[in-house]
């Protein structure tokens, strides 16, 4: 699969390859780009499709040679297979809209340098259909034109125009569109694709003599699938994520000197890992009364000045004589108020008893009945506000370390029975018992789908998990760092374990796009269908200066460190920080991208419009954080990102902010205190503000209903609108915790077990 099928030089540094991608051919349309990741070590690297043969499954791609990613990319042979391929991506091409409200529809393609691979599918879409079109290819030189005879066959008439005269006519696209109007030919819409300055001007022109244009900005793309709000750019008057809501957009309403100064980054490799230069560096009464008399047990850390400097996990996990000591404090509730707490319902006395008797497999068993995540739980769920924050002892003590017993489990039957799986699931169902086997397809490999997935796993079903990504784990994978949850060590094992049960996974299939739910029922058969694709659509605060560069989304800096590797120099993903940085949030994402930025060499100051007791995030990780020297900037709130004169972020204006009386929720109002605003010098700005449900399924499922902020209607078990389509996790609520998603999942797959059956 994605292997080369031919590979050509159409210039020095253009080149052209045929690449077999089944998904990708059999959905893809005109004006629509794709992710390529060269290798394991690779960049995501988006370009826009340039032809497909929907009969043979292969996709035809155009790229210029112009950095370390494209050089190795072009560097590949035919025969050779390329890491993984995602999409299709973004909205098909707007002449198709306009096509269908307009059948007689006149079209002037302007095709510049490389943007003539982009131009020539929708040219070739055009001549199919019967449109007249003409094209305008421009570039410097002879050397750089390509695809002459191509885009001849598919238009009325070809001008070429080159900067030197070299070939064709000698001056800029805009010569010839002002020539071919002004001589009296008529067009309804101009498509122009090319470099930035070129569609500007393009643009600018074409607006003097009323002529609707459109613009591909398919060159801000980083990541694609809207998950690092990187390609936001000015239309109008709103803020738009190219990949989401483009790459097309109205040439007359682009801000082409912002998206233009966005792009003039500074050389990345400078910046993959900043350095430290500078020196920065009852009748149970007697029973509790002994509990609380014995300390809570405490895993060993890696120290601070150390941990700042490394991506390992800063918490080391239990001993086994921690994990027995710990164990022996616990009271064996006879009603115990943890699992009620716990959203997953884990037997936590259950596994408790067996780890004060040492078995600690049998330990696992218990938990695996409920739990397909324990080892992730363990470390990322926020049991002081589930399960530990029942337990009787917290009352007056410190109560039972039931996350880090939880963790020591999983990590204990990881290393000595690798393939903990709950030997009571009930694998004899209806469903397969009578030879008819029925198929379930979970949207979305996070901890809600992966839970879901496992359920109905246990219960007979034939599961495929599609995952949009080239890894699975979601959130796991690209939100939460290393050094709080290992990639390899915890999630990559957990996932092993629901494949042992017959789970498959597919990745690189983004639902909406490489396929959708009506044909998930109708051409692949599936029975039911579980959208657990989580709420990566970054939020930004919508003030002046958002679009600047050096302003960026926590889910860009993690996807960059936790999914790509950009902190590891044999990736060819890059981190651009600067030394000062802000981080704008309160929740654990925020501490997540604050931790993440101190470990890349920088001074890292967390700016928070509410107070310490306020903030969302787990008090281990604002301890962890104020233990590795991230400032805090407690009431205060960012009203204007303030340039540097060059479109790069040079401080951040802040207000000081008033606490109040609570509010209906409880939390505590909060207003400006006036004349209190000061400006604070800074590199970056990251947003932590939370994140949104991606609109893709939303936009290509009819009669699947949404809230107004984009969240998919379920009920509490999971129904949708849709007949036997069912939605949980972030995609409902909003971005929650792991095992809020995983008691959906469970809630998800105990309904579409009862309505198969």
């Amino acid at each position: 699969m994605y292997r080369i099928l031919k590979k050509e030089f159409l210039t020095p540094a253009t080149v052209l390859m045929d690449i077999e991608a089944p998904w990708i051919a059999q959905s893809g349309h005109p004006g629509q780009f794709l992710i390529v990741i060269p290798d394991a070590c690779g960049e995501r690297i988006p370009l826009t499709i340039c032809d497909i043969d929907h009969q043979l499954d292969i996709v035809t791609i155009v790229f210029q040679i112009v950095g370390d990613s494209t050089r190795k990319l072009a560097n590949m042979q035919q025969g050779e297979n390329l890491f993984t391929i995602v999409g299709p991506l973004g909205r098909p091409a707007e002449v198709i809209k306009l096509f269908e409200e307009k059948p007689e529809l006149r079209i002037l393609f302007v095709a510049g340098g490389v943007g003539t691979a982009p131009v020539y599918p929708q040219a070739k879409w055009a001549f199919r259909f019967g449109l007249n079109c003409d094209i305008v290819m421009g570039a410097k030189s002879k050397d750089f034109i390509f695809f002459e005879d191509r885009m001849r066959s598919v238009c009325n008439n070809l001008y070429i125009v080159t900067d030197d005269g070299s070939y064709g006519e000698k001056g800029l696209v805009t010569d010839k569109i002002k020539q071919l109007i002004e001589s009296g030919e008529h067009y309804d819409v101009c498509v122009a694709i090319g470099p930035l300055p070129m569609m500007k001007f393009v643009s600018l022109l074409t607006k003097q003599y009323g002529l609707q244009t459109v613009v591909s900005l398919n060159s801000m793309m980083v990541d694609g699938t809207g998950m690092c709000g990187a390609c936001r750019v000015t239309v109008g008057d709103k803020i738009k994520f190219t990949c989401v809501d483009g790459p097309e957009f109205d040439g007359h309403l682009v801000n082409f000197d912002e998206a233009m100064s966005r792009l003039a980054r500074p050389d990345a490799r400078k910046y993959r890992i900043a350095t430290n230069e500078g020196g920065h560096a009852c009748n149970l009464a007697p029973a509790v009364e002994e509990a609380l008399s014995s300390t809570r047990q405490k895993p060993a850390e890696q120290p601070p000045t150390q941990r700042i400097h490394n991506f390992d996990e800063v918490s080391l996990g239990f001993t086994e004589q921690q994990a027995v000591a710990e164990a022996n404090r616990c009271l064996g509730c006879k009603k115990p108020m943890c699992v009620g707490s716990c959203p997953v319902s884990i037997n936590i006395p259950e596994f408790i008893a067996a780890i004060k008797k040492g078995d600690f497999a049998e330990a696992g068993r218990v938990i695996a009945r409920d739990s397909a995540l324990p080892a992730v739980c363990g470390r990322v769920c926020p049991q002081e506000t589930q399960c530990e924050g029942s337990c009787i002892l917290g009352r007056k003590g410190e109560p039972i370390a039931i996350g880090a017993l939880e963790r020591f489990v999983a990590d204990w039957n990881r290393e000595h029975t690798p393939a903990v799986v709950d030997e009571e699931s009930d694998n004899e169902t209806e469903s397969n018992t009578t030879g008819n086997i029925k198929k379930v397809a979970i949207i979305g490999s996070g901890p809600s789908g992966l839970t879901c997935a496992g359920d109905l796993a246990k219960a007979g079903f034939d599961v495929t998990v599609f995952e949009a990504l080239h890894h699975p784990g979601g959130v796991l994978v690209y939100g939460i760092p290393e050094f709080r949850l290992p990639k390899n060590k915890v999630v990559a094992p957990e996932i092993e374990n629901l494949k042992r049960l017959g789970v498959k996974i597919f990745t690189n299939v983004i639902v909406g796009k490489s396929v959708t739910i009506d044909e998930l029922f109708e051409k692949h058969g599936f029975s039911a269908i579980y959208i657990a694709s989580g709420a990566g659509l970054p939020k930004f605060m919508g003030i002046p200066g958002e679009t600047l560069v050096g302003v960026i989304s926590a889910n860009e800096l993690l996807t960059r460190t936790n999914l790509m590797h950009g902190y590891d120099e044999q990736y060819a993903t890059p981190i651009v920080l600067g030394r000062k940085v802000a981080v704008v949030g309160g929740g654990n994402v925020a501490m997540d991208a604050a931790r993440t930025a101190r470990r890349l060499g920088c001074d890292v100051t967390v700016v928070y419009r509410r107070g310490e007791e306020d903030m969302p995030a787990r008090k281990e990780e604002i301890h962890h954080a104020k233990q590795e020297g991230i400032e805090f900037a407690f009431q205060t709130n960012p009203v204007e990102i303030l340039d540097d004169g060059n479109g790069n972020v040079a401080a951040v204006r802040l207000v000081r902010m008033e606490m109040g009386e609570p509010d209906a929720s409880g939390r505590r109002r909060f207003s400006t205190i006036k004349g209190s605003e000061f400006d604070f010098p800074i590199d970056n700005i990251i947003i932590a503000l939370g994140t949104s449900p991606n609109p893709l399924i939303k936009s290509t499922t009819p009669g699947l209903d949404t809230t107004n902020w984009g969240g998919i209607i379920a009920t509490p078990e999971g129904a949708t609108s849709r007949t036997n389509v069912y939605a949980g996790g972030d995609a409902v609520s909003g971005a929650a915790t792991v095992i809020l998603a995983m008691g959906a999942g469970r809630q998800a797959a105990k309904a579409i077990i009862e309505k198969l059956r």
